[in-house]
């Protein structure tokens, strides 16, 4: 299965380092459907110390819990001191060049033949209520 390296802030939530952002639109519901159809996902970001430990757990508490952070295994030490280049296939992050594509988009570019959706249903079994932009919308 594919191995997706996922950076934090500007992706997963909106960009307040060092402080925790609100979630990106679909962020969770999108990564816990990746992981649902058994793609490894790995925390891929600068944060270090307490602030990882931070995201960690704020990831944790919205039901992703990541197959490694900042290391190819789980197994592998976190060091300050050296910087890793993680072996990934696809890496989601907001530095890309044209920015964030938006997690709708990357569904969409994941699982072409299932549109939005499922990415709806699974945000009604995680969240138990309609996803976010229908209730802004009213619908």
């Amino acid at each position: 299965m594919l191995k997706i390296a996922v950076d934090f802030d500007g992706t997963i939530v909106e960009n307040q380092f060092p402080a925790i952002g609100k979630p990106m639109l679909f962020a969770f519901e999108t990564l816990k459907a990746m992981q649902d159809k058994g793609f490894i996902l790995i925390l891929w970001t600068v944060r270090k110390g307490k602030e990882l430990d931070e995201a960690i757990d704020f990831c944790r508490n919205n039901g992703i819990e990541f197959f490694a952070v900042n290391a190819n295994h789980p197994e592998e030490g976190l060091d300050d001191e050296i910087s890793r280049k993680i072996e990934a296939d696809i890496f989601i992050d907001d530095r890309n060049i044209g920015g964030f594509i938006g997690w709708s988009r990357v569904w969409q570019e994941l699982f072409p033949e299932e549109k939005n959706i499922e990415l709806e249903k699974v945000a009604v079994k995680n969240l138990g209520r309609k996803p976010r932009w229908k209730r802004w919308l009213g619908i």
